[in-house]
This record gives structure tokens, sequence and C-alpha cells, in this order.
């Protein structure tokens, strides 16, 4: 990870995506707005990139059970993720959301379960569930992302984190 200057408009996506899955992978807990944790992994599907033009190599790795090695690989010669699946728990909550570096557009978002309605229960109790499981996983990726923003903007710190994902990147070749 650089600190070039002339680096494409993706490249704030590319590093948050990265150090998610460095921190979800040393260190998977962190803390909502609430003061409570939540954890936080990158399974089954991951995409990294790197290069420009003709020269751009891309890696995707998927699988249910993957260890994702080859991604991993791909982050030790300098790609960067482009997309992850996240999955987010908090208390008994399970989320997964697939996320694009380039756009951070969320995609393929699921929530806990919810259960269908009895008879005399509010018609609309069903989608406001759903909402509010929407807005609960949406404001988890917020405080991963404002976690990230925290580091990134201290030069310092992020020096730091980036020594210690190229350690823990060359420790997973």
């Amino acid at each position: 990870m650089s600190f070039d200057e002339n680096t494409p408009d993706n490249i704030l996506g590319q590093e948050f995506l990265t150090w998610l899955w460095y921190r979800s992978d040393s260190s998977p807990a962190f803390t909502d707005t609430d003061g409570s944790s939540f954890a936080v992994s990158l399974e089954r599907r991951i995409t990294v990139e790197g290069g420009q033009g003709d020269e751009r190599e891309t890696a995707a790795v998927s699988g249910a059970l993957s260890p994702l090695r080859e991604a991993k690989v791909g982050l030790a010669t300098g790609k960067k993720v482009t997309k992850a699946m996240l999955m987010l728990t908090k208390d008994e909550l399970a989320f997964s959301v697939n996320v694009n570096a380039e756009t951070f557009a969320l995609g393929s978002m699921k929530t806990p379960k919810v259960e269908k309605p009895e008879e005399g229960d509010d018609p609309d109790a069903v989608f406001l569930e759903k909402v509010f499981l929407m807005e609960t996983a949406v404001r988890l990726l917020d405080c991963l992302y404002k976690s990230f923003l925290a580091i990134r903007l201290d030069e310092s710190a992020w020096a730091r984190e980036v020594q210690e994902i190229h350690s823990w990147t060359s420790r997973s070749e």
C-alpha cells in the first residue's frame, strides 16, 4: 500500500476492504456506536486486483469453506481487495453483504430471517423489522469505516498499520 497521490479514485475503498480483511483475520472484534461489540469476517468470496490497463491482474476466490489462500497470495504481491463478502455478527444477529470497493455499493445483503406475522399482528411489522435489520447492518458497516478512517487519516498510525498488513500477508504465503 502506498501513499501516492496519483492513485485511482477507488483506492480508499480498496484500502478499506484490504484493511478490513487484515483486521477481521487478526482481531475480528469491533465496537458499535452503543458500545457493544460485534464481529466481522470476510468469507466465501473475495476479489483482488493489481496493476492498471493491460497490466491489470484479477484473482477471484470463492468457496463455502475456502481459506481464500490465492487471494491472500495476491495481497502479498501488491494486489488489493476490490470486492468482498462480509459476515457481520452482533449478539445473535448475523448479516452478510457484498461490498464493492470502487463504488462502496452494497449488494446481496442477507439479514436474519423475519418471522411471518400472526393473525391480528400489524401488517407492516415484517417490513419494519426487515428495514430495522438492514439499518443495523449499515450502521455496523459505518462503524467499521469510521474505525478505518481514524487510522487512515493519522499518517503515523497508518504507516504502522501498513507494516502490520505486510507482515500478515507474508505469513499467509
